[in-house]
């Protein structure tokens, strides 16, 4: 009788443990809402960093993190303004910036990316995210896409590849703003190579968006908001990133080499870490 009893107590930990998982990964963390500029804000946490951009006639949204931030996002627009959310600009593919398009979707919007961002969804190209898959934009653009709204642009720009093959720079004239979306999140560029990326051709990608776009302030894809010297240093540590690992792959290095040398000099972990499962293989093709 004891075992029995222990046996049944055991069965219901394990699953109320295996209900909370479940339950955690369908919640967001909290998110904090942030001033930029006049009548821009970023929404942080739990994903990409959001753009806020309110208008008299409306609010341009650039990235919707999860699928599960929805609410969240919608309740701290709500607490800027009364204005609806008009359109919705995807930085790129991934989840965490574009897994809100399910819903945001449904709310008489447009949703707008590169044409090769939606593409990706499409496809179902693997991303960075355990479920990956968004609601793929219903505006798409391969150069440059403008929106007028209340007497304010929001452009968003193709620049080439990067962090994936559709990133888009999303630029605020009037407050001398841009997102770079995942061209720069984190201490260092993750290049996802599925996704079309490419470490040898961001740096160009970078430097193509600082000549044409005169901002002063830059919204990361993750990461506090920074400006044009913080970008700078940002491209200036790919580049020596990039000639690193051009010298050991034509050095003749090994992948596990190439692997060990990323851990030890930029913390990038073995062998799990995004940076190890989708940048350092794709590392050995393009500086092949």
């Amino acid at each position: 009788m004891l075992r029995q009893t222990i046996a049944r107590i055991s069965a219901a930990l394990v699953f109320l443990l295996f209900a909370w998982a479940a339950y955690t990964q369908n919640q967001s963390s909290a998110l904090a809402l942030k001033s930029v500029a006049p009548n821009l804000y970023m929404i942080e946490g739990d994903g990409g960093n959001v753009a806020v951009y309110v208008t008299g006639d409306g609010v341009v949204l650039v990235d919707d993190k999860y699928e599960r931030d929805h609410d969240a996002i919608v309740d701290a627009v709500a607490g800027l303004t009364n204005q609806p959310i008009k359109y919705v600009i995807n930085t790129h593919y991934h989840a965490d910036h574009s897994g809100g398009n399910k819903w945001f979707s449904r709310m008489n919007l447009q949703i707008i990316s590169t044409a090769q961002s939606r593409m990706n969804i499409v496809n179902r190209v693997p991303g960075n995210d355990a479920n990956p898959f968004a609601q793929p934009a219903n505006l798409v653009f391969t150069d440059q896409q403008s929106v007028f709204l209340g007497g304010k642009e929001v452009r968003a720009k193709f620049f080439g590849r990067g962090h994936t093959n559709g990133d888009a720079f999303v630029y605020f004239p009037e407050v001398r703003v841009v997102h770079t979306g995942d061209d720069m999140a984190g201490a260092n560029p993750y290049i996802d190579y599925p996704g079309g990326g490419s470490l040898r051709e961001y740096t160009d990608t970078v430097d193509q968006a600082m000549k044409e776009l005169p901002f002063e302030t830059v919204i990361p894809g993750h990461g506090p908001v920074t400006n044009r010297a913080g970008l700078q240093d940002y491209r200036n540590n790919a580049a020596k990133i990039r000639d690193q690992v051009s010298a050991l792959v034509k050095g003749g290095k090994s992948q596990e080499e190439v692997a060990a040398f990323m851990e030890k000099e930029y913390g990038w972990r073995r062998p799990n870490s995004l940076q190890q499962l989708w940048s350092v293989p794709g590392f050995m093709i393009e500086f092949k």
